[in-house]
């Protein structure tokens, strides 16, 4: 074999170098294609994929539409029509040799499908207002992040996508509101942000570099411009300034002001606005870029450095760079994009069967009900756990504090308590079972809060006149016993019903507890779930159907507490008459001086003893009921009043009103007027009232030993019995046995829900789960994610057949 023929078979023939630049430009074509495709699939159906793309910003009038005009190959603005730009325009430019004139296409809002093409290119622009115009005045905004897509095939343009934003302004137009300018650059920065965008950013070369208003938002965007493209547009109007070559070098360098590695391009665009055709537009544009870069080796004095800057200059330069990038973008991101492609064309397969699961269940009413009960009873086990105590969820995003319970409840005060009623624990953030108990001590601390209120002289006279009158022998013990039971009644009974409404509260609070419970267990557990997440009226009716059952619980507390008042304040009950009772008793009795204090107690203290009038006497210390000493002792011994012939003023105490003791067991028939003790109480002062010409006087004196002190001593006495009985003995362990034990046995909660929801026909079972026209609803869904899942589908088969040709 001779040389020549060796040299011949290593150097490629004509035929071969053409067919490797046919196949070359055919994967080019394929490859932006398919991201065309995606694109447009993409923006009909909300996706978010990182998809290689060019997003023009720059300032209005800095000449965008002239360059995408330009880009495009023909003029499609011949009037110059004020478009009004205020949403994103995502132009596909796709390079067609068969397309001798423009085929422009629209993308139908809300769809892939595109319309009949454009016959006019001069009817662009009104498209575009148009449609900008109907979606702002249906969103009722001045601007709008939602794109319109329009697909240019032409023979005259590159493979290119390019998405033109609104421009930059400084002052809202006549109409628009005054925020519009932010709203337009918040808009653009979000659009610009994503990674995988490419910037393309204009800026007329009349304004210099250190004055520019926009690069700073740039900077913002992009810090090193790494993936920005500046283009200094108009630059034809600064070429006149420029008279040698130092001038023209330092300002193509944009020294000190873009960073040594980033290289603006330089462009200049015809002038001529006229209505000329497309091969005249496309020859000015070739002959502005002739004759820029002739004034500047010619018209300056010593030209340019061309090695540096020439690739640079020249509408040309700049759309042969923005095609190449952009494909070397696309090449870069196709392994990636295959993948995100396969990951979520494997979701939506999922999501369509999730749907005809759904779509099937609701037909099949035995697995709705089964899927609903478990639901129900996993909600009530979760419910239950939280009563018990658990730590999950987090207690410090789900508790309250005392402050934040009250406020939520709207139960702000305690009827009737004018001090500060602070609980232990207060400022902790506490859920179920823990803030159900620290409820209750706030309402033991509100309850002895309470004293016996003042009584008017003519309230006490009314009562005891009348005991006086029907005769026997208890006078003031009745009297001062009959004010402190209706007191409280008057006092305590709201003091009850608050109790059983914050109580109430507590556990109502629990069921969203429980949902996010049920949702964390789930998800760490790896459960798929139970299937009820999409049906809206049946967790409705579950909420409801659980705050009927708390509300019942209170309802039915609040009956058995006010049984416990009306018991204790009953003129049959001998809460009043004995001084053996200690507050606190029995085994599971928790003191309030003893319970466990867990806040931050760092500062001073927390004033020790503060509020003691809060706090209930210890189990074993003596009963310090205010009023009452040890004199009072002493009146457990029978007494009989008698009347001295001539009573003295100088007489003290019981003499002064005629009060002699007898020893027991000696009588007095004193007729009408025998007064026989049936009990222990306080005699002593029982009939200690002052006699003239056998009428009972109380005088206006506040001397101690009147009758009217001596009652009011006695009643708060009276009070502070019936307080205590009820505090300790009924209605603590009422509401505890009331509220929690339904609620701790999971069945009683369960049972309540399942009778609620569950103990109906299947018609109106089904109500929970399909309203009227709800299958038509779901159809329709699933149809659309049938079509969101073909579309995607062909997508991710035409990137394999890209990858394989990488």
């Amino acid at each position: 074999m001779s040389s020549s023929t060796v040299a011949g078979a290593d150097t490629p023939t004509p035929s071969k170098t053409q067919s490797k630049r046919r196949r070359s430009h055919a994967d080019l074509t394929s490859r932006f294609e398919a991201y065309n495709r995606l694109q447009g699939a993409a923006v009909a159906f909300g996706e978010t994929l990182p998809i290689p793309e060019i997003v023009a910003v720059g300032g209005q009038s800095d000449g965008k539409s002239s360059l995408l005009e330009a880009l495009l190959g023909f003029r499609f603005n011949v009037r110059e029509v004020e478009m009004g730009t205020r949403r994103p325009l995502i132009l596909q430019m796709v390079h067609d040799a068969s397309a001798l004139e423009p085929r422009c296409r629209f993308q139908e809002e809300d769809s892939e499908e595109y319309g009949s093409p454009v016959v006019l290119s001069s009817a662009i622009a009104d498209i575009i207002k148009s449609r900008t115009e109907a979606l702002l005045k249906k969103t009722k905004t001045a601007v709008s992040p939602k794109p319109i897509v329009m697909r240019a095939e032409y023979a005259h343009c590159p493979n290119l996508t390019i998405i033109d934003t609104p421009g930059f302004v400084l002052k809202a137009k006549k109409g628009e509101p005054d925020n519009t300018p932010d709203e337009i650059l918040s808009m653009v920065k979000s659009l610009a942000s994503p990674p995988h965008r490419i910037l393309l950013f204009l800026q007329q070369s009349s304004v210099e570099w250190c004055s520019s208003l926009w690069l700073d938002s740039i900077r913002e965007i992009d810090p090193t411009f790494r993936r920005t493209v500046i283009v200094v547009s108009k630059f034809d109007n600064r070429l006149k300034e420029f008279s040698d070559r130092w001038e023209v070098d330092r300002y193509l360098s944009a020294s000190g002001y873009l960073g040594d590695n980033t290289h603006p391009f330089f462009v200049a665009l015809p002038k001529d606005r006229g209505n000329v055709s497309n091969d005249e537009f496309r020859r000015q544009i070739s002959q502005v870029d002739s004759e820029v870069l002739h004034h500047l080796q010619e018209g300056v004095k010593g030209g340019f450095d061309e090695e540096k800057f020439k690739s640079y200059i020249g509408f040309g330069r700049l759309r042969d760079y923005l095609e190449s990038e952009l494909q070397k973008k696309y090449k870069e991101a196709a392994p990636a994009t295959l993948a995100l492609l396969e990951q979520r064309c494997s979701e939506l397969t999922s999501e369509l069967a999730r749907m005809d699961s759904k779509i099937q269940a609701t037909s099949d009413v035995s697995h709705l009900r089964k899927s609903a009960m478990l639901h129900a009873a996993s909600i009530s086990n979760h419910v239950g756990a939280l009563i018990d105590g658990a730590a999950d969820p987090s207690p410090e995003l789900w508790g309250k504090t005392t402050v934040e319970e009250r406020s939520r409840s709207g139960i702000g005060v305690w009827p009737g308590v004018t001090a500060d009623v602070n609980p232990p624990n207060a400022t902790l953030r506490l859920y179920g079972g823990a803030a159900f108990e620290r409820v209750m001590h706030e309402f033991r601390c509100a309850a002895y809060s309470i004293e016996c209120p003042s009584v008017s002289r003519e309230k006490v006279a009314n009562i005891l006149l009348a005991h006086a009158g029907r005769g026997g022998g208890r006078g003031i013990t009745e009297a001062a016993a009959e004010i402190a039971r209706a007191a409280a009644k008057s006092w305590l009974a709201p003091l009850l019903d608050t109790a059983c409404d914050r109580l109430s509260f507590v556990l109502g609070s629990l069921f969203d507890l429980a949902l996010e419970r049920n949702c964390s267990h789930d998800s760490e557990c790896g459960i798929k779930g139970d299937d009820m997440d999409g049906y809206v009226g049946f967790h409705a009716a579950l909420r409801c159907a659980y705050n009927r059952f708390i509300g019942d619980l209170a309802k039915k507390c609040k009956q058995l507490v006010r049984h416990h008042l009306d018991s204790v304040t009953s003129p049959y009950s001998q809460v009043c008459y004995f001084n053996d009772f200690q507050p606190c008793s029995g085994p599971n009795a928790l003191s309030y001086s003893k319970v466990l204090e867990l806040s931050d107690t760092s500062s001073a203290s927390r004033d020790v003893r503060r509020d003691q009038e809060n706090i209930p006497p210890e189990k074993n210390a003596q009963e310090t009921t205010p009023g009452k000493t040890g004199e009072t002792r002493d009146v457990l011994r029978e007494s009989h009043i008698t009347i001295p012939e001539t009573p003295s003023p100088d007489q003290p105490g019981d003499a002064a009103f005629g009060v002699v003791k007898k020893e027991p067991g000696i009588c007095n028939d004193m007729g009408p007027r025998k007064r026989a003790s049936r009990m222990g109480g306080n005699s002593k002062n029982s009939d200690n009232v002052r006699l003239q010409n056998g009428v009972i006087l109380f005088g206006n004196g506040e001397r101690s030993g009147s009758p009217y002190s001596d009652i009011c001593v006695s009643a708060a006495q009276h009070f502070a019995r019936i307080r205590g009985v009820l505090v300790e003995r009924g209605v603590t362990s009422t509401l505890n046995s009331g509220f929690l034990t339904p609620c701790i046995l999971r069945d009683r909660l369960f049972v309540a829900l399942g009778l609620d929801l569950f103990a109906v026909n299947d018609e109106k079972f089904m109500d929970m789960f399909v309203a009227p026209g709800a299958i038509d609803v779901l159809e329709s869904e699933r149809e659309s994610l049938s079509k969101r899942q073909k579309i995607l589908q062909s997508c991710l088969n035409e990137f394999k057949n890209v990858a394989r040709a990488l």
